[in-house]
C-alpha cells in the first residue's frame, strides 16, 4: 500500500514587516514571528525581498538565515541584485516570482516560456550554489514543461484565482480553476518535479488542496497573519496545519484506493 508523502507548511512572513514599516521602526519583528511559527510547528520560513523593499529588508533576511531552524525560502524577482544577495545569503530555496511595483501582491505566475532564455542561465547559477530553485507558475501545461526543461526542481502553483473565485462566490470559475490545478500538478510530478502551492490560501482551500497528494508543500502568509491578530500564531499555525491534516487523509484513502 503506497502513502501520500508527507505534507509541508511553510509560513511567509511578508506582512509582519508590512506593519513594522508602517511606523519605520523595529517592531513588530518578522524574525520573531517566524521564530514563533517554527515553534509552533512550521516546516519553513518565506520571506519576499522586492525591489521596493516595501516589506522584507535585506537585514531581515540575513537575521531569517542566522536565526531560524527550519529551511528559508527566498521569494524574489530574477534580477542580478537578487541573485548577488541570494548567493550570499545561501537560504534552502529561492522560489522564484514575477514582480511589478504598482502591484499590491504577485499577480501571476512567473512567464517561463517566455523568459527562458533568461532564466536558464539565472536558475543554473543557483543549483550550481546548492540552492534549491522554485518557480511560481501558473498550472498551465506549457509552463510546466519549460519548468522542467529549465531543470528547476521544484515549481510553486499560483492558486490565488482558484483562492479567489472561492472566495467570491464564482463557483465555475472556481471549479474550472480547480480543474486546472488538479491536471497541473498530475503533469509536474510526472515531469519529476516536486509540487509546491501557494497565493491566497486559507483554512478552507488548504484543506481542499491537501487532498491532491502531489502537492508536498505550501506556502501561506497574508491569512495567516491577520488571522493571528485575533487568536495569536501559534494558534493559527495549529488550527492550519489541522486543515491540512484533514485534507492529507483524503489524500491518503485516494492513494491507497
Amino acid at each position: 500500500m503506497s502513502k501520500a508523502a508527507p505534507l509541508r507548511l511553510g509560513i511567509n512572513v511578508d506582512h509582519v514587516a508590512t506593519l513594522r514599516n508602517a511606523r519605520g521602526g523595529a517592531r513588530p519583528d518578522p524574525v520573531r514571528l517566524a521564530l514563533a511559527a517554527i515553534a509552533a510547528g512550521a516546516d519553513g520560513i518565506t520571506a519576499h525581498l522586492r525591489e521596493d523593499r516595501r516589506h522584507i529588508r535585506d537585514e531581515d533576511m540575513a537575521r531569517l538565515k542566522a536565526e531560524i531552524s527550519k529551511p528559508l525560502n527566498f521569494e524574489m524577482a530574477a534580477t542580478d541584485d537578487m541573485l548577488r544577495i541570494s548567493l550570499a545569503t545561501k537560504p534552502h530555496a529561492v522560489c522564484l516570482v514575477p514582480e511589478r511595483r504598482q502591484e499590491l501582491t504577485t499577480e501571476g505566475g512567473l512567464d517561463v516560456v517566455g523568459q527562458h532564455n533568461a532564466l536558464a542561465p539565472f536558475i543554473a547559477r543557483l543549483n550550481d550554489a546548492g540552492i534549491r530553485v522554485s518557480l511560481f507558475i501558473a498550472a498551465d501545461p506549457r509552463q510546466i514543461e519549460m519548468a522542467a526543461k529549465l531543470k528547476a526542481p521544484v515549481i510553486e502553483i499560483h492558486t490565488g484565482g482558484w483562492c479567489d473565485a472561492v472566495v467570491d462566490g464564482h463557483k465555475d470559475k472556481a471549479d474550472a480553476e480547480w480543474q486546472r490545478i488538479i491536471a497541473g500538478a498530475k503533469l509536474a510530478l510526472a515531469a519529476g518535479l516536486e509540487v509546491h502551492a501557494g497565493h491566497g490560501l486559507d483554512y478552507e482551500t488548504a484543506e481542499t488542496i491537501s487532498a491532491l497528494p502531489e502537492i508536498r508543500e505550501l506556502n501561506i502568509g497574508y491569512f495567516m497573519m491577520g488571522e493571528a491578530l485575533f487568536v495569536g500564531i501559534a494558534e493559527t499555525v495549529r488550527e492550519m496545519r489541522a486543515a491540512m491534516d484533514r485534507g492529507r487523509a483524503r489524500a491518503q484513502g485516494a492513494v491507497s484506493a
